[in-house]
C-alpha cells in the first residue's frame, strides 16, 4: 500500500478505463489525483464525487490531447502551478473501425497524435522531471506492493492487438504496437535512474465494445480471454509498482501472444468472421 500522497496524473480520466485508474488510485493507495479529459462536465463530476468518496485532493484540467502542442502546454501547466506529478497514466485513446482508403484526415491524425505523439511526449517531459527528482528518507524508505517507492512509475495502454494484422483497425493496431515496443525499450534507460515504466497489453476488456452475446461475454471473462475492467485495473497498477516491463492478462491471452505473432493472417481474418457471427 501506498504511503504519503503522490499526485497520479490520469488522461482519459472522465470515463471508462480512466475512472477506473483514477477510482482505484485513491481507494487502493490515497493518491491524490490529477485528472485530465476532454469531456469537461463529466470530469469536474468525477473529481468532485472521488475527493469526496475517499478523501484524496482531486485536480481537473479540461485538455484536448489530440492537439499538436497538447503535451508540452499540459507539462507547462503543472510546473507553473507547482504540481509535481509521481505516476503517469498514459490512458486516453480512441477506437474505431473504417476501411483505411474510407478513413478521414482528420480522423488518422487524432489516433496517431493521441496514441504517438502525445503518449511519448509525456512520456518524455514526465520522466525526464522523475529522474532529477531526489526522494526524501521518508519517501525512500516507503514500500508500495512490497516494494521500495521508486522516484516515479508511468504506465502505459497498448493492446494484444499490437502483433495482428486486422483490417478496419489498421492505424489502432499500429499505434499500439508503438506504445509497446516504445515503452519496452524506455524501461532500460529509465531503471537505472529509478524510475519504472509498465506496458499494459490486455486483450478483450469486457466492456461490451464488441457486442458478443451475453453467454459469449460470460465465457470469455471465465477463460481470461476478456477481463473486467475493473480487474485489468487493479493488475496494471500492482505491475506498474512493482516495475514490471510488461504484461498481458489472462492466461490464455499469455499463452497465445507468441502464437498470434507467428498465425498466419488470413487464419486471423477467418476468427474474426466467424466471431462477428455471434454478435448482437
Amino acid at each position: 500500500m501506498a504511503g504519503g500522497s503522490m499526485l497520479a496524473l490520469v488522461t482519459g480520466a472522465s470515463s471508462g478505463i480512466g475512472l477506473q485508474y483514477a477510482t482505484a488510485l485513491a481507494r487502493d493507495y490515497h493518491c491524490d489525483l490529477l485528472l485530465v479529459s476532454n469531456q469537461e462536465k463529466e470530469l469536474e463530476m468525477v473529481a468532485s464525487d472521488l475527493a469526496a468518496a475517499y478523501g484524496v485532493r482531486t485536480i481537473a484540467r479540461f485538455a484536448d490531447l489530440s492537439l499538436a502542442d497538447a503535451a508540452e502546454n499540459l507539462h507547462d501547466w503543472c510546473v507553473e502551478n507547482g504540481y509535481v506529478v509521481d505516476i503517469l497514466i498514459n490512458n486516453a485513446g480512441v477506437f474505431f473501425f473504417n476501411p483505411y482508403c474510407e478513413t478521414s484526415m482528420k480522423r488518422i491524425d487524432l489516433m496517431l497524435q493521441l496514441h504517438v505523439v502525445t503518449v511519448a511526449k509525456l512520456t518524455r517531459l514526465f520522466a525526464a522531471d522523475m529522474c532529477a527528482r531526489q526522494l526524501t528518507e521518508e519517501e525512500a524508505a516507503q514500500r508500495i506492493c512490497g516494494h521500495k517507492r521508486m522516484k516515479g512509475y508511468i504506465l502505459n495502454m497498448s493492446s494484444m492487438s499490437a502483433w495482428m494484422a486486422m483490417p478496419g483497425i489498421q492505424t489502432y493496431n499500429a499505434t499500439k504496437a508503438f506504445i509497446y515496443n516504445f515503452s519496452k525499450s524506455i524501461w532500460y534507460e529509465l531503471k537505472p535512474q529509478n524510475v519504472g515504466i509498465t506496458v499494459m497489453a490486455p486483450g478483450a476488456v469486457d466492456t461490451g465494445l464488441f457486442g458478443l452475446a451475453p453467454n459469449l461475454r460470460k465465457l470469455a471473462v471465465h477463460l481470461t480471454v476478456s477481463i473486467p475492467p475493473e480487474k485489468l485495473v487493479k493488475r496494471a497498477l500492482r505491475k506498474m509498482f512493482r516495475n514490471k516491463k510488461a504484461d498481458t492478462p489472462g492466461f490464455i491471452n499469455w499463452l497465445s501472444t507468441p502464437i498470434l505473432k507467428h498465425t498466419p493472417d488470413w487464419l486471423l481474418f477467418l476468427a474474426i468472421k466467424y466471431i462477428g457471427k455471434y454478435q448482437k
